[in-house]
């Protein structure tokens, strides 16, 4: 079954704790679980897709006016939380399989090699494109 692993990061603490305002070394220990965590999932066969996202602050929300065309709403948005930072869609055998991946992301090095525990969504994905079955 797949599944997508959200992660998630405060968005009040975005403009000061982000990434790319973390030390070199810090960015570099973080980058290379990425990619060992990536690895991982390819060779065992659960990797799908992962995409990064760009900030709040590249964020829109579109809605439908009244006769159909787009009203934009620039981010960051404050009734929000949290901002989706990036996501992987894995396909794994149990829903407690997804729940160790999620844990071991969640786990990733923060500043000072300190685990960062944020929190990582966890969704089954009902069908991936047109004319799958639900």
């Amino acid at each position: 079954m797949k599944y997508i692993l959200m992660m998630t990061f405060p968005l009040a603490s975005w403009r000061t704790q982000r990434l790319d305002l973390w030390p070199m070394e810090d960015q570099k220990r973080h980058m290379e679980f990425l990619k060992r965590f990536n690895q991982e999932l390819i060779k065992a066969g659960e990797f799908v897709r992962t995409e990064g996202l760009g900030g709040p602050e590249q964020m829109k929300i579109v809605r439908a006016t009244k006769n159909a065309t787009p009203a934009i709403t620039d981010g960051p948005f404050p009734e929000s939380k949290e901002v989706l930072a990036g996501y992987w869609v894995i396909d794994v055998e149990s829903p407690q399989r997804a729940y160790e991946l999620a844990a071991r992301a969640s786990a990733a090095p923060g500043r000072g090699g300190e685990p960062l525990h944020m929190p990582i969504e966890v969704h089954p994905v009902m069908f991936s494109k047109v004319g799958d079955d639900v």
